[in-house]
């Protein structure tokens, strides 16, 4: 009992000193990222049925975020949005797949000056350039003690791209699967046997990844480094289901976010104000004790995290480019209104190719033809497109109402528009007639025709980005 007072006060101490300056110790940093993981999609985030035991451990024993957004709801726009401190639009790389530009500089680069060993494990998606910034790779996730025994000991920046619960999807991945008869169906989504059967999968794909997760963490304890690593949990974008991943809704766009630090963070936080992952970059070089680039749109949230008392952001942002189909979507988010802007309304949606392939798609597209689905499993099919499209979240969570056109909202509609407008002309954002790439997928069929990116078109009369 003694030895446990002491050490509580000695965590207690060192938790004091290192945010009030008195010292500062480099933390190990370890980054898990989920492939195509709905927020709501965990234990720790209110799904029953899930089982997520390691990273609800993480969320116990940390800081979770309830309102986190990404800037983007497509993979490497993503993950290079984040790992640069830029929004998508800002670092050459928005559409799909496309590489990091030379120019461009990704957090391990400068942690490495501060002394950090920095390795990446399984998905990148960065580009050679990206790539060649990190000192370490492997395509194995088992790999991580031979990072730890590479990495001696410096203080370490691993970031771990798993694959699941993307698709496609496997059978046997988990000794006890999931019962889709169980499992918890969206509203946007058709309740039908195939909708559950995909479900499934996907729910036995993330508890795949929790187990990884939990060999990493039984891994830091057991070398003694557990106490000393900020380990940070979320998503690159929604679940890979229509009306989710590759749209502007909170299904597409908001992410589970923890951060789990036993000697820098209280435990045990539920934090309620905004948050953006543009803000990641700024404040994990400002944990290790680098000084944050002119160049990052975000800034450290390092203060929150030792005060939850502070207040989150005002307003978030969203984009979404070429993704199998282009579009030119931006939105604006406050702690209740969504703002959506799209530039190409007549066609459907643009649903990526990797979802229009599944069996949920299939069941929507088939009762669409027959008039059979409700307005929100409707809305990625029909045209026109609005042009804009208002939320109230706190009223209409499933965002299935469009207030744009209410009398009652055009004052919130008017500042949100504003706020847009401001943003993208701060962030250089190009217009939707500089360029434009021809999709390569039936966004009325869902059938990927090209296995190609063609390169986008370029009127004569554009000089370029700003």
């Amino acid at each position: 009992m003694c030895f446990r007072i002491i050490s509580i006060v000695m965590a207690c101490l060192f938790y004091s000193l290192c945010f009030s300056g008195g010292i500062h110790v480099k933390p190990n940093l370890l980054i898990l990222i989920a492939d195509d993981a709905g927020w709501q999609d965990f234990g720790c985030y209110g799904n029953p049925i899930i089982r997520t035991p390691n990273i609800d451990r993480l969320a116990a024993g940390g800081f979770k975020s309830e309102n986190a957004f990404l800037t983007t709801p497509q993979c490497s726009p993503s993950r290079i949005s984040i790992l640069i401190g830029k929004y998508p639009h800002q670092t050459g790389a928005e559409d799909l797949h496309v590489p990091l530009p030379e120019s461009e500089i990704l957090i391990p680069a400068y942690l490495k000056t501060a002394g950090y060993f920095t390795g990446y494990l399984r998905k990148g998606h960065f580009g050679p350039n990206g790539h060649g910034q990190f000192d370490w790779y492997s395509n194995e996730l088992g790999d991580f003690t031979n990072f730890l025994d590479s990495s001696s000991t410096r203080p370490f920046f691993m970031w771990v791209g798993f694959t699941d619960p993307h698709r496609p999807y496997k059978k046997g991945v988990i000794d006890d699967p999931h019962d889709p008869e169980k499992v918890i169906v969206p509203p946007y989504l058709l309740d039908d046997s195939d909708t559950r059967a995909e479900l499934a999968d996907y729910y036995n794909h993330i508890s795949r990844m929790d187990s990884q997760i939990g060999n990493y963490i039984e891994t830091l304890h057991d070398r003694g480094l557990l106490e000393n690593t900020l380990i940070i949990f979320f998503s690159d974008n929604g679940a890979p289901f229509p009306r989710a991943k590759g749209t502007l809704y909170d299904s597409g766009i908001k992410t589970p976010l923890i951060f789990h630090w036993l000697s820098g963070i209280k435990p045990g936080v539920s934090y309620q104000g905004l948050m953006s992952v543009i803000d990641l970059a700024p404040t994990i070089l400002d944990v290790a004790g680098v000084a944050i680039p002119a160049v990052m749109e975000g800034k450290s949230r390092l203060q929150v995290l030792s005060d939850p008392e502070l207040p989150g952001r005002e307003y978030v942002y969203s984009e979404r480019n070429w993704h199998n189909c282009d579009e030119h979507m931006r939105s604006v988010r406050s702690g209740r209104y969504k703002f959506i802007s799209n530039a190409y309304t007549d066609l459907p949606h643009g649903t990526p190719a990797d979802i229009t392939a599944g069996l949920a798609w299939k069941s929507l597209k088939k009762s669409w033809d027959n008039g059979k689905l409700t307005p929100v499993q409707a809305m990625l099919f029909r045209i026109p497109r609005p042009a804009e499209e208002l939320y109230d979240i706190a009223a209409d969570p499933d965002e299935s109402k469009n207030l744009i056109n209410d009398p009652q909202y055009q004052e919130v509609a008017s500042e949100l528009r504003e706020n847009l407008k401001q943003w993208q002309e701060q962030t250089h954002d190009f217009s939707p007639l500089e360029r434009r790439h021809p999709d390569n997928t039936d966004r009325y069929s869902g059938i990927k025709f090209d296995q190609t990116k063609v390169p986008p078109f370029i009127p004569e009369n554009q000089s370029g980005r700003n």
